[in-house]
């Protein structure tokens, strides 16, 4: 090697960036290990980016997901059940950052000759640990890293140590329905951030400004508030396309007499809080206005409901109630919710969804749980739909929507 890249390799230790602490990263694994433990588990394999941070704090901009066939996606994590300590596995082109963005005590670094596919590296890894035996090994089966091809290399690989392969997807998942205090604190600032999102918003719309223009103040707004990349590409869409929910913000160029619908997440840690909001450029039809005024109504019923441990069921069945007695359930879009938290691209959608068929549903929101609330209704004149999107925050002895922009149509000058 050269002497300006030995030093970096050997030397280079840029600041600590953890998140969390080494005794809340420990809980997670003793909680990670009493699960395999449940399941009949002796290895879990993880890969995708949530597993990976919520495991060690491992975060980047590059997992491979899409890369060529040369360069595949092979680097993860490694939990044992009978193992106090993870192993974690990447590439020589990650070795600086596995120094300071994980909390891992033993990483492991593909050779230098085989360098993006560490894939018989690490099977000779566990080998050598004693970690590969007769049991069962989990993947993340559910998971978009790695893709079929590579998923079917890990399992053909693990099977041909002798392990027999299970899906393990949902041992993460699940645990990460209950937040801890310190996630909780993550998810209050990015509901902060989020506030910031909408106001940049609600400022930058108006007639001759394109979709891009608004995204690009918000992102920026969030941005310089501390917030991050979002899981979502934030949509921002205006006239005949606000009656479309996931369209991407483009070049159109927004006019006096139209709704502009958008949802913005703001980001803390990777965690996520969650709105949407509908704006109308100009005095809205009295009748649009009115239904809108339905729509968001919605959430005044939901404050009068929120509790720590709201059984969902009760959330379904009065909120539907309330809108067959304003008459607009006939109109909806998709109304329901889905679980909040830490997410990365491309998604932020949690792994628990909610929708109004669930009316049996024996599930509660714990405390220690934050969901969304989506009220969506197609409004008159084929002006767009009610675009409304709320957070609830469930904790130990209150339960709240913690955004500040409330969810009604916003007019802006025309």
């Amino acid at each position: 090697m050269g002497k300006n890249r030995d030093l970096v390799f050997e030397s280079c230790q840029p600041e600590m960036d953890l998140p969390f602490s080494q005794a809340e990263y420990d809980e997670r694994l003793k909680r990670i290990r009493a699960c395999m433990e449940r399941d009949g588990i002796e290895l879990l394999w993880l890969m995708s980016p949530e597993a990976l941070f919520y495991v060690s704090g491992y975060k980047c901009i590059w997992y491979q997901a899409q890369s060529p066939r040369s360069w595949p996606a092979t680097s993860g994590i490694a939990i044992h059940r009978d193992h106090d300590d993870f192993i974690m596995f990447d590439t020589p082109s990650e070795e600086i950052m596995c120094r300071f963005v994980t909390c891992a005590k033993d990483v492991r670094i593909f050779p230098m000759t085989g360098r993006r596919d560490g894939l018989s590296f690490i099977i000779d890894e566990l080998k050598a640990e004693g970690w590969l035996t007769s049991g069962k090994v989990g993947l993340e089966l559910h998971s978009y890293r790695p893709n079929p091809l590579i998923s079917g290399r890990f399992e053909e690989a693990f099977s041909g140590a002798g392990m027999s392969v299970v899906d393990g997807t949902d041992i993460i998942r699940e645990l990460r329905w209950i937040k801890s205090p310190a996630e909780i604190a993550y998810l209050e600032e990015a509901s902060r951030i989020t506030d910031i999102g909408l106001e940049a918003a609600k400022n930058a719309i108006r007639p001759g400004a394109t979709e891009l223009d608004v995204m690009a103040e918000m992102n920026y707004a969030m941005g310089k508030a501390g917030g991050e990349p979002a899981g979502l590409i934030l949509p921002v869409n205006s006239g005949a396309k606000a009656n479309c929910g996931h369209a991407m913000a483009g070049r159109r160029v927004i006019q006096a007499g139209e709704q502009v619908n958008i949802d913005v997440a703001g980001v803390y840690n990777r965690y996520h809080s969650d709105a949407a909001r509908s704006f109308y450029v100009g005095e809205p039809p009295k009748d649009v206005l009115d239904y809108h005024a339905l729509s968001s109504g919605v959430f005044d019923v939901i404050d009068s409901i929120i509790r720590p441990g709201l059984p969902v069921s009760e959330l379904i069945n009065t909120t539907r109630a309330y809108y067959d007695e304003v008459g607009i359930w006939s109109d909806r879009g998709w109304v329901g919710g889905y679980e909040l938290g830490l997410a990365f691209p491309p998604d932020w959608v949690g792994n628990y969804v909610y929708e109004m068929t669930d009316t049996d549903s024996d599930k509660v929101f714990e405390p220690g749980t934050i969901v969304n609330f989506e009220s969506q209704f197609y409004a008159p004149r084929m002006a767009g739909m009610t675009y409304y999107i709320d957070t609830l925050l469930f904790k130990e002895d209150t339960a709240l929507r913690p955004l500040t922009f409330q969810p009604k149509l916003v007019i802006v000058d025309a």
